[in-house]
């Protein structure tokens, strides 16, 4: 409940910023100056679990809604450039809004020490079927629950509020594809859920009990390198880049530094587990600080582009199996604690592709200047 409000919450304060076209800069800015002075003073167990809820909460459903809504906003603006730049930003903007959710609440609760295990269960089941079996009922209700709000305002809105109701074929057309995407997620929350979970544990457990550690380094950045190219909203976002940019920034071109971008940051969190004196806000807090250098460096565009790429890139495959690989890393390591060392990866894949996306941006300026001359 905390977190959807906060989410709401920065979701209203993001389309008021482009509506007014208020500087997106100045805004993260605010916000994340905001958010490491709440780490101050809240529960030092919920630093990782704010920052990854950043992350786990923007995925394959909120992403295309949040990401066509800044596009159908920004759209009101007659200044095509502009128009082009406010499209995004809107998903960075609303993600921040779980981290300042969570920390505010971390102000009330104070440190409690909070730690856990893990268990994996690899005999639970007769059949390699039953776990999806099992799953399919939970995850179509959770995806009923999910779509339910978005139905109703939708309808809502055509038929109470909007001046122009939509044609009977368009309305058609847009029942069908709320059809085809609960079918779709129905189904692809069932297999990440029951057939990633466990996979990711397990891996994680037996590479990280290996004698020599370099493996499981490998095999973190090679997961990363490669489980972003499986995000359904990395796909939504990577088009709607290109197309609001008429192509002029290259759909494979992101891609490329996106997944850079997360197997550093799946390395960068293995790297964490195996050496005890290494702090998340070690990573964090110079990681950040230099985005938002950065942010006021590169072209406007860039800047939406990388803080939206921040929270798509951390969807429902990050937030299982990459996670779920890291939690096993944690438990089978010595002196590590599977809650706090273990939470903490979701936030570094928010992060890293935020750098990398601005990176590019500084890329693509220095390269439209030569062509400029």
């Amino acid at each position: 409940v905390v977190v959807s409000v906060g989410i709401a919450f920065m979701m209203t304060i993001g389309l008021f910023r482009i509506v007014y076209r208020f500087p997106l800069r100045n805004i993260f800015f605010v916000i994340y100056t905001l958010i490491f002075l709440l780490t101050i003073f809240s529960s030092n167990d919920l630093f990782a679990i704010a920052f990854d809820a950043s992350g786990s909460t923007t995925g394959a459903l909120t992403v295309p809604f949040m990401l066509a809504l800044a596009t159908g906003v920004a759209s009101l603006n007659h200044d095509s450039k502009s128009a082009e730049i406010d499209s995004f930003g809107l998903v960075g903007v609303a993600s921040s809004g779980a981290i300042l959710s969570v920390l505010i609440l971390g102000l009330f609760t104070g440190d409690s020490g909070i730690t856990g295990t893990l268990s994996v269960d690899v005999g639970a089941y007769t059949s390699w079927v039953v776990p999806f079996t099992d799953t399919l009922p939970h995850m179509a209700l959770e995806t009923v629950l999910s779509i339910a709000p978005i139905l109703i305002i939708f309808v809502c809105y055509n038929l109470f509020v909007a001046k122009r109701k939509m044609q009977t074929a368009d309305f058609k057309r847009a029942m069908l594809g709320l059809l085809y995407l609960y079918v779709g997620l129905v189904l692809f929350l069932t297999g990440v859920n029951a057939g990633f979970l466990n996979v990711g544990r397990q891996l994680g457990m037996t590479i990280a009990g290996m004698d020599s550690k370099w493996p499981v380094l490998f095999i973190g950045l090679l997961l990363g390198l490669v489980v972003i190219l499986a995000e359904p909203a990395v796909y939504v976002l990577t088009h709607q880049i290109e197309d609001v940019t008429n192509g002029s920034v290259k759909r494979s071109v992101v891609l490329v530094f996106l997944s850079v971008g997360v197997g550093l940051a799946v390395l960068l969190s293995v790297v964490r587990v195996l050496v005890p004196e290494i702090l998340l806000w070690h990573y964090l807090v110079p990681g950040y600080i230099i985005a938002l250098v950065l942010a006021f460096r590169v072209p406007n565009l860039f800047v939406g582009m990388a803080f939206d790429a921040g929270g798509v890139a951390s969807g429902p495959m990050t937030a299982t199996f990459i996670l779920a690989f890291i939690q096993g890393v944690a438990d089978i390591t010595p002196h590590s604690n599977v809650l706090l060392d273990g939470f903490g990866m979701i936030a570094m894949v928010a992060m890293m592709p935020i750098l990398s996306l601005q990176l590019l941006g500084a890329i693509y300026q220095q390269r439209s200047k030569k062509e400029g001359i």
